[in-house]
């Protein structure tokens, strides 16, 4: 495959965290803070997108933490044409691989391409501790890296994509995937969890 050129980085997170609203909404919900120069689920607040810019092929990089029992999630090329953001946008799993009930599969585990592309357990790092993510996508192939190791590699649109798609959830939702181009979101699961040094490149 031909590495595309990257574009110069983008810092999705400012002092501010100008950029961010509710997904389908203006503005930033107050469940989500500026904590430490983290952007931090305290409270209830809904998923969120960081609404300045859609992204196609880039490379995104970003920290994560949750505490004990915690699940979230990081969506990529998410559109607003759907009523929830999972109904459309691949999901980066962010879980506490030791406690969460999502831990009996590797398809939900910390990394997985949720519910379709299982991950190593053994890729986090103890909860309470940062972990560095890096999800690289260009045209239809999509890379996961969690803490520097490789988790998930998978082809969008493919006939193992297809077919793993209709045997799930997600068969619901006919845009499920599909948008060549959209959105970084971070999922509000109902627990506090906490995301920092986000940016992202396009990739020309």
């Amino acid at each position: 495959m031909t590495e595309s050129q990257p574009a110069p980085w983008i810092n999705l997170l400012d002092e501010s965290a100008s950029g961010w609203r509710g997904f389908r909404q203006k503005t930033l919900p107050a469940g989500w803070r500026l904590v430490d120069g983290a952007l931090t689920r305290v409270g209830l607040g809904g998923d969120i997108i960081y609404g300045k810019q859609a992204f196609g092929d880039f490379e995104l990089e970003l920290e994560w933490m949750l505490k004990p029992v915690g699940n979230s999630g990081i969506f990529y090329r998410a559109t607003e044409e759907v009523k929830r953001i999972f109904e459309g946008a691949p999901e980066m799993q962010v879980l506490d691989n030791e406690r969460h009930p999502d831990n009996k599969t590797e398809l939900t585990v910390a990394g997985a391409n949720y519910a379709l592309h299982g991950a190593p357990r053994d890729a986090t790092r103890p909860i309470g501790e940062w972990n560095s993510v890096r999800i690289v996508a260009r045209g239809a192939h999509v890379e996961h890296w969690l803490n520097g190791k490789k988790v998930v590699d998978y082809e969008l649109w493919s006939p193992e994509w297809e077919a793993k798609v209709k045997a799930s959830k997600f068969v619901e939702w006919p845009t499920y995937g599909r948008a060549r181009s959209g959105y970084i979101g971070l999922q509000d699961h109902g627990d506090w969890v906490a995301y920092r040094n986000m940016r992202i490149r396009e990739l020309k």
